[in-house]
């Protein structure tokens, strides 16, 4: 049902433990040709986000991405992999996204400690299906150096406070984003990651 992209970018093992603890079907794959075979997509992601953009490019991966999701169905990017569905990134050198949404990813100000590592809270904005049964002020688990600012306030469904004021949950459509890591995230992160199957269920019918 769900596919996990491996881009050598990040420990896919725990988030693909996460979803099978909730009785899901799950694969991580390497090759973008086997994409149409998934229901929907998780694109984790650790590390440098022009790193991953140069591995997704080499192996073909953004066109079959923008393909999967315009066809309805749901993505689901999780840190750096949330990151990655904005325009671009400061981080070293500009270094372009997926541009799946309007923004760009900037470092967090001297004012504070980077990475911002440990939990947060969630300051929950209008109504997100992913976020169904999280309450307001629930934590996550964070571990970044760089936030996503959307160009489109519309598409935050959740911000946390580190210094600023940043988006640490997005939404728009089929297509979805946390900063955060739910498979870290305990209950919270579980009834997060519950609800994109709920979603993915919904899209398949």
């Amino acid at each position: 049902m769900i596919a996990i992209i491996d881009y050598g970018m990040g420990n896919l093992r725990s988030v693909e433990k996460a979803f099978e603890s909730l009785g899901a079907f799950c694969s991580v794959i390497s090759a973008p040709s086997s994409l149409e075979e998934f229901k929907g997509v998780v694109l984790p992601g650790v590390g440098a986000f022009g790193e991953a953009m140069v591995n997704l490019e080499r192996d073909g991966w953004p066109n079959r991405i923008r393909e999967f999701t315009s066809a309805g169905r749901p993505l689901l990017g999780i840190c750096l992999g949330a990151q990655l569905l904005f325009e671009f990134s400061e981080e070293g050198d500009q270094h372009q996204g997926l541009a799946l949404f309007p923004g760009r990813v900037v470092r967090f100000p001297d004012s504070v400690r980077v990475p911002h590592m440990g939990w947060n809270q969630l300051r929950l904005i209008g109504k997100s299906s992913l976020l169904k049964g999280v309450g307001d002020g629930d934590f996550a688990y964070f571990v970044h150096s760089y936030y996503i600012e959307p160009g489109n306030p519309a598409v935050v469904a959740a911000s946390t406070d580190y210094g600023v004021d940043f988006a640490s949950a997005v939404g728009r459509g089929n297509i979805f984003g946390l900063q955060f890591h739910p498979e870290k995230s305990q209950a919270v992160g579980l009834q997060i990651l519950r609800n994109f199957l709920e979603i993915i269920n919904d899209k398949g019918r």
